[in-house]
């Protein structure tokens, strides 16, 4: 068989393939146990390999390249309106190798290992913060619940729990009591864990060039440096840089027909977690730094005097973006002696 694009359905057990010849007609269809594909490709002869973007998607790729074959990577929202009549396993095949075909697509990098460590590592610290504050909004219910209210933030909620756990005077049942030391000592255990990981990011982003001229822009640090790069890579995927800025959902949503443009918030389409440490780091531009004779604190502070803090948040947020993809791409250093337009 001639195959020359073969779109893989990737399941957790079973995949299916459907194979194309040049002419895009369907040659070839199979379902074949997931532990068995990469023999099968081994075993195949070069040609165009279309998976979606999910998981294991990047270690089949990076298979492929070093066995010959070109792995295309897509948005399983770039492939749905390829499925043909009823959704089944088949069909998802056959629509992932249409979509490879198509000049207009939009294909996602292969990501290295490095790259998926380092997001490993990130998400494994978010889902830690999570649970630490799971953990403070639950202990401040029972509190209040025993009418004991406490002041806002994670710190002084941690002083406030160290104390009260210590006060044989308060009037708490020696059951409520164990719990709320059982909460101390788990709630000890995940900041030490976090802070373990806080410094992992932090010596990785000293030791990468690319983090370090990342770290240059005002408002960026080692957490939104190492997670653009192991989220983008170089980013030589995005054509410009308002493309970037819209794949982390930093661009006004459109909602336009008839001529008429309609725009309204922002998309919050692709990486939330990459938007949302955009977001605090701009936040930090907008009310930390203290040299305000800066083109960009200039630009804006002046943006401040006619929208909203949050509004104004967002767009520094995209204004980042954009200067990090001028870096990543150009190679170029931050200047703080003038404001990029991109």
């Amino acid at each position: 068989m001639n195959i020359a694009i073969l779109g893989i359905d990737l399941g957790k057990t079973v995949c299916s393939l459907a194979g194309l010849d040049k002419d895009g007609a369907v040659i070839f269809r199979r379902r074949i146990k997931r532990f068995k594909l990469l023999d099968f490709l081994d075993e195949l002869s070069p040609c165009i390999v279309a998976m979606e973007a999910c998981g294991g998607a990047h270690h089949i790729g990076r298979f492929c390249l070093t066995k010959g074959h070109e792995p295309r990577l897509m948005s399983p929202l770039y492939v749905r309106p390829y499925v043909k009549v009823h959704k089944n396993d088949d069909r998802d095949a056959e629509a992932i190798a249409e979509a490879a075909t198509r000049s207009t697509m939009t294909f996602v990098a292969i990501k290295s290992e490095e790259q998926l460590d380092l997001q490993a590592i990130h998400r494994h610290r978010e889902r830690l913060v999570q649970s630490r504050t799971r953990l403070i909004n639950q202990a401040r219910g029972l509190l209040m619940e025993r009418g004991i209210s406490i002041g806002t933030g994670r710190h002084v909620f941690q002083k406030a729990l160290k104390m009260l756990t210590s006060k044989a005077e308060l009037d708490l049942s020696p059951r409520m009591i164990v719990m709320f030391e059982s909460m101390a000592s788990e709630l000890a255990a995940l900041n030490k864990q976090i802070s373990g990981l806080d410094q992992e990011i932090r010596s990785t982003a000293q030791h990468d060039n690319d983090m370090r001229r990342l770290m240059e822009i005002p408002g960026v640090g080692p957490a939104i440096a190492s997670a653009l790069v192991a989220a983008v890579g170089a980013a030589e995927n995005f054509g410009k840089a308002r493309d970037m800025a819209a794949w982390l959902g930093l661009v006004p949503r459109q909602v336009s027909t008839g001529g008429k443009a309609k725009l309204i918030g922002i998309s919050k389409h692709g990486n939330s977690y990459l938007r949302k440490l955009f977001i605090h780091g701009a936040r930090t531009v907008l009310h930390l730094v203290q040299d305000r004779n800066t083109p960009i604190t200039q630009w804006v502070d002046r943006l401040k005097e006619r929208a909203h803090v949050n509004v104004v948040a967002v767009a520094m947020a995209n204004k980042m973006a954009r200067i990090a993809w001028v870096i990543l791409t150009r190679g170029e250093r931050y200047n703080a002696s003038r404001l990029i337009e991109v």
